[in-house]
């Protein structure tokens, strides 16, 4: 099946599942994530800000800042189709930007190397379980991940996770994935 399509058919059930499971199966993840060693020993974890039907993240990123994480969300250069992580410590540095994003304001926020963040949240629509996602389509995750060498983890529901996504040269798999019933360890697929 083709990127497009399962994306489709994908965002399809995401839209169609009721808010309280909703809720509850992101609580889920939640909890199965803080008690990853490697969310414990990062420092700063890079994660987007989700929008629904993603697997909510607002509540985990205050999660991290109470477990005194630091928090590195990323600005979209659409021009590029680059990323660039800045630091927040508070919602009130984002602002909504193109597609209704929430993005970092870069002026009141601090730069954040992709050597300095120790586990990347990956964002996704569809996952295979070697790792292999098709996300929403710009490419941005795909570019930054090419120069990122920390670990990388994504947050998905069961629906998410399908056993084949067509996979291109430049596709680089995620090494965990999350569910609200299942840890999910990619290199051993």
């Amino acid at each position: 099946m083709e990127k497009s399509t399962l994306r489709k058919i994908t965002l399809q059930v995401l839209n169609n599942l009721d808010l309280l499971e909703h809720q509850q199966n992101s609580h889920k993840i939640h909890k199965k994530i803080l008690v990853e060693e490697s969310i414990k020993k990062a420092q700063v974890i890079g994660i987007t800000l989700s929008s629904f039907p993603e697997v909510d993240t607002w509540g985990l990123i205050e999660e991290l800042w109470k477990r005194g994480k630091r928090v590195a969300v990323p600005k979209c250069e659409p021009l590029t189709r680059g990323m660039t992580f800045y630091e927040i410590e508070s919602f009130d540095q984002l602002e909504v930007v193109y597609m209704k994003l929430n993005e970092p304001i870069p002026n009141i926020t601090k730069k954040v190397e992709a050597s300095q963040i120790g586990v990347l949240i990956v964002p996704g629509v569809v996952f295979n379980k070697k790792g292999y996602r098709i996300g929403f389509g710009g490419g941005y995750y795909d570019r930054f991940l090419s120069g990122y060498d920390g670990t990388t983890i994504a947050l998905a529901f069961n629906s998410q996770v399908v056993e084949e996504v067509p996979v291109e040269r430049y596709d680089l798999p995620v090494e965990y994935i999350l569910t609200e019933a299942t840890r999910i360890e990619c290199s051993k697929m």
